[in-house]
């Protein structure tokens, strides 16, 4: 069996792939995040208006305010759809590509499983060997005493 997991570079790729999947639904829900802040911001400015009337002039302008506050609420409810539409795509190819990262990161671990259980094999085949070979001293040649 070859040392090296053989899927090695398609596993690089797939990793790559899922770093940038998760790149893009970052952006994405961040996007998202900032719609949502700013949706709240004009909600809030909506509902904060005051009602204090004193004339026809200050009420045609309250009602233009408002108007255009709703005009621009409603856009931008409509941008965070689209955002959220987005970032749903995003967590779809994410999770993708996830899957994809993991089935080959299983096979990676049961190569090095395999491998480890080889090399340990092999050490004990070593260690029965040396165990079993018998080492005999020559007592019949002396060794001169210095």
């Amino acid at each position: 069996m070859s040392r090296q997991f053989s899927l090695a570079g398609l596993l690089r790729l797939r990793h790559l792939q899922q770093d940038l999947a998760a790149g893009e639904l970052a952006a994405a829900r961040g996007r998202l995040d900032v719609t949502t802040v700013r949706q709240d911001r004009a909600r809030a400015a909506l509902g904060a208006t005051t009602t204090d009337v004193t004339s026809t002039e200050s009420l045609s302008a309250l009602a233009a305010g408002r108007a255009s506050m709703r005009s621009s609420l409603s856009d931008l409810d409509a941008l965070g759809r689209g955002y959220r539409q987005e970032a749903e795509l995003a967590e779809e190819v994410f999770g993708t590509a996830r899957r994809e990262s993991i089935g080959l990161e299983k096979l990676e671990k049961k190569h090095a499983e395999r491998l480890a259980a080889e090399d340990l094999v092999a050490e004990q085949n070593t260690l029965d060997e040396l165990a079993s070979t018998t080492w005999f001293r020559d007592t019949t040649t002396e060794r001169p005493e210095s």
